[in-house]
């Protein structure tokens, strides 16, 4: 007879749409959402915040940390608490035009008529990544990809603070966007670039204690560029929708000294979140789709942006990141009733051959 002990499962995650007694709910893609949620719980058992980036008045990403509680919204152990993987906010629902996107975890309180707490993209990321794996422990960073997707929740978290008073972000974004004659040509837009940098920057900074949990940031560590795990290999980093901007936003600062001839991808997810929050200030809705695919510059729109480990350091750096705080011994303590077995990592052959050490003996 099978007890609760020998069932595969994930610390923490009694309640939600995964089945973690079957092997399709340990896939990647599954795995890669699940356990950074699991994580958290357990690090909320350990009294282990993670560290919380925010951004403050003078634009500078800072460190604090965050009770686990006030990430989900709820107690991680509440029996009310129930773990929506990949599932859409409904509370934006109504702000945006046709269907909503999904985002990597909603929490959700179901002693309230299964009231959504909290939307949240996960990043679970390898440290060190291929820019930073010859540096010393003390440098090394973790490369950030992030989807568009991410940018229609990251315009959905600032504007539902001000569903009430649309005037607000008019007042900064009107006299510079209703000069954009047409947004999707590169010579209307390539000029206003640095104006849309500053009137994000000073809405941002008025709204300052607006700001809040929007990227759930797992980092796993390794030796070097092997496949062996550190002995502290875990942690948890989360960004605050504010602090996230700089993420792109100081690249479009940066690329913007010399004369534009093309929009990259970090200049355009600026154009992106300020036509969506100026989209919203007129309508109440954003039709994030018709931005997306019209707004391409000649460039996919398969990824928003991405940043190496040497660009994103200088915002995570600090002892949790040169010496994450959960070890690898406790993993077994995350996955339990040898839910492992149903793990199934990707075969590359690079990595075979890397861990093998009979291959050259």
């Amino acid at each position: 007879m099978t007890n609760t002990q020998e069932t595969p499962r994930l610390l923490g995650l009694n309640n939600s749409n995964r089945d973690f007694s079957k092997a399709n709910s340990w896939g990647k893609n599954q795995f890669n959402s699940s356990f950074p949620a699991s994580l958290a719980c357990y690090m909320y058992q350990q009294n282990i915040e993670p560290i919380y980036l925010t951004l403050d008045q003078q634009l500078n990403v800072i460190h604090k940390t965050i009770n686990v509680f006030n990430l989900f919204g709820l107690n991680p152990f509440s029996d009310h608490l129930f773990f929506a993987f990949e599932s859409d906010f409904v509370p934006y629902r109504k702000y945006v035009v046709n269907k909503l996107p999904r985002v990597d975890l909603v929490t959700i309180d179901t002693s309230k008529n299964d009231l959504c707490l909290q939307g949240l993209e996960i990043k679970l990321t390898a440290l060190p990544d291929n820019s930073t794996y010859h540096l010393r422990d003390n440098q090394y960073g973790c490369e950030l990809v992030i989807r568009p997707d991410t940018i229609v929740y990251l315009a959905l978290s600032i504007a539902i603070n001000f569903q009430d008073n649309k005037e607000e972000i008019l007042s900064y974004f009107d006299p510079v966007c209703s000069k954009i004659e047409d947004w999707s040509n590169l010579n209307c837009i390539k000029d206003k670039i640095l104006n849309l940098v500053d009137i994000l920057d000073q809405f941002l900074i008025k709204n300052i204690d607006k700001q809040k949990p929007l990227i759930l940031q797992p980092v796993w560590k390794t030796i070097g560029k092997s496949l062996k795990l550190a002995q502290n290999c875990l942690d948890l980093f989360v960004w605050s929708d504010f602090a996230f901007t700089r993420l792109f936003v100081d690249v479009t600062k940066n690329l913007v000294t010399s004369e534009i001839n093309n929009i990259q991808r970090p200049v355009r997810s600026l154009i992106w979140l300020v036509k969506m929050l100026y989209e919203f200030a007129q309508n109440g809705k954003i039709d994030y789709r018709l931005i997306i695919d019209s707004l391409t510059y000649n460039t996919k729109n398969d990824k928003a942006f991405a940043l190496s480990g040497s660009n994103t350091h200088k915002y995570m750096t600090c002892a949790s990141l040169t010496k994450p705080r959960i070890t690898k011994s406790e993993i077994k303590q995350i996955i339990l009733g040898n839910g492992q077995d149903f793990l199934s990592p990707e075969r590359r052959l690079d990595g075979v051959i890397l861990s093998d050490p009979d291959i050259f003996n």
